[in-house]
């Protein structure tokens, strides 16, 4: 076992916790900050360095924590059903009044009642939603309009890959988990390889144990194309939405209420 596997399995070390989430998350997505990157710059351009921000699907909090970094005077809200990220995020932003987090099913109709705010500047959600099957995230998309104020943004980076490019996305693939090999064969922790860990710790096993009874093993949604998303925003009452990030396999839609 690694140094950072024992510290992990003896302690709450919730920064050790953050650097492995993100790094097993990179294994997947090795544009992952650029996408936070971009994400954070259309928060400045569109509502300002002092937004009041709901984290959709916070998991361990990743996008509050690059938001409080980047932009001090923020505040956020982070809203997830999974206990054991949740004991991450807590963890972490323990002692900081800048950020409050709130468990809540996405999928309960009744979600936004639980929110301390009616309405927020931004709504950012990354590498989530695709949990949802589409009939889901249609309704899930008109709830957040309801809580994007006037001139707010609702921004969501994820797998939407283009079923008119089926070659194109085929070899996108095949170079992605060569690299994945690779990456794996020296040493890099996949998604399994991070929950048993999770499971092992004295302080995360339980939230964990209850986390695979909520979801199982695997998301079982879909991923429409980023189009789809930008009419399905529009249709639910923002009044403009298109792409404003893209890898070969994923994009980023921006919504402005």
């Amino acid at each position: 076992m690694s140094e950072t596997s024992e510290t992990m399995a003896t302690a709450p070390d919730w920064s050790a916790w953050q650097t492995s989430w993100d790094r097993q998350q990179e294994w997947y997505l090795p544009d992952r900050e650029e996408r936070f990157r971009v994400m954070l710059d259309m928060v400045e351009a569109c509502v300002g360095a002092e937004a009041r921000v709901l984290d959709l699907a916070c998991g361990t909090g990743s996008i509050s924590q690059r938001l409080l970094e980047r932009f001090p005077k923020a505040t956020v809200t982070g809203i997830d059903l999974d206990p054991a990220l949740l004991t991450i995020a807590r963890g972490t932003f323990e002692g900081d009044d800048r950020v409050e987090f709130v468990t809540a099913d996405l999928k309960d109709p009744h979600w936004t009642d639980r929110l301390p705010h009616a309405e927020y500047d931004a709504v950012l959600t990354a590498t989530a939603l695709h949990w949802l099957h589409s009939t889901d995230l249609r309704v899930l998309y008109g709830q957040i309009a309801g809580v994007v104020r006037t001139g707010g943004v609702f921004m969501n980076a994820d797998h939407m890959p283009d079923p008119a490019t089926p070659r194109i996305n085929q070899a996108e693939r095949a170079l992605r988990h060569t690299r994945q090999e690779r990456a794996r064969a020296a040493g890099a922790l996949d998604w399994r390889d991070w929950w048993q860990l999770a499971a092992a710790d004295p302080v995360l096993a339980e939230p964990t144990a209850e986390r695979f009874r909520i979801y199982g093993e695997h998301a079982d949604g879909d991923t429409p194309p980023a189009g789809w998303h930008a009419a399905t925003l529009r249709e639910a009452g923002f009044g403009e939405a298109r792409t404003v990030w893209s890898s070969p396999s994923d994009a980023m839609v921006l919504a402005l209420k």
